[in-house]
């Protein structure tokens, strides 16, 4: 294999941080460009939420000054969520999530997180092959919610 072949099968060079209020455009135009934004969660609502709570588990992933990633994840001291794991439509199944999905492990991690959780819409099978790829298993739970607040956009 030439050098040539193997930089085009090396996924791109991507920089994970945590995210800054300058990324929320850019933020909310990936979210949407992945189908993650709905009607009743205003992104920006849902982003000014994070902030004011564990805003170090709130991350974005860049490549050169592109915002091409993002995860949120959350830690009640017993399980830890993940949301809104989202990567750009042009780069996927280029290594990024599961980049961006080691980064918010890790600081999960050191703060004794000893399981995650996350939910899938049923008919997403895209991710639900990419949990299953890194190591998520689907629990014998019914998933229920109760919304306090409705965010009408």
């Amino acid at each position: 294999m030439s050098q040539n072949n193997a930089d085009e099968n090396r996924p791109p060079a991507m920089t994970i941080r945590a995210y800054l209020e300058a990324d929320e455009a850019e933020v909310v135009t990936l979210w949407t460009a992945c189908g993650l934004v709905r009607p009743w969660n205003d992104p920006r609502k849902d982003i000014a939420r994070k902030l004011a709570v564990q805003r170090d588990l709130f991350l974005v992933g860049t490549v050169g000054d592109r915002l091409v990633a993002t995860v949120m994840a959350g830690y009640d001291g017993h399980r830890g969520w993940i949301n809104y794991l989202a990567v750009d439509p042009g780069r996927r199944r280029l290594g990024l999530a599961r980049s961006m999905m080691a980064a918010v492990e890790e600081r999960l991690r050191r703060l004794g997180c000893a399981k995650i959780n996350l939910q899938i819409r049923t008919d997403n099978r895209d991710a639900i092959a990419f949990y299953q790829g890194i190591g998520f298993g689907e629990d014998a739970v019914v998933s229920m919610g109760k919304r306090l607040a409705r965010d009408e956009t």
